[in-house]
C-alpha cells in the first residue's frame, strides 16, 4: 500500500504542491489506513495547509488507494 500512496503523491499531489513552492512527504501509514505526512517547502505555515490535506492530498489518495481512511498531519 505504501508504493501505491507514494506514486500517487509523486503523479498527483507534488505538481500542485509544487506550484507554490510546496512539497509533501509520507512519514508513516498505520495498518488501520491512516497515512500521516508532512507538508515542506511553501506549505509550511501557510493558512490553506488544512484545505489542501483535505481536498487534495486525501482526495486524490482516496480515489486511488482506497484502504486509505484519512490523512493526517504531522
Amino acid at each position: 500500500m505504501r508504493e501505491q500512496i507514494e506514486e500517487v503523491l509523486e503523479k498527483e499531489v507534488r505538481p500542485i504542491l509544487s506550484i507554490h513552492g510546496g512539497n509533501i512527504e509520507l512519514v508513516d501509514v498505520t495498518d488501520d489506513g491512516v497515512i500521516k505526512v508532512k507538508l515542506t517547502g511553501g506549505c509550511v505555515g501557510c493558512a490553506s495547509a488544512r484545505i489542501t490535506l483535505r481536498s487534495i492530498v486525501e482526495q486524490a489518495v482516496k480515489s486511488k488507494v482506497p484502504q486509505v481512511r484519512k490523512v493526517e498531519p504531522v
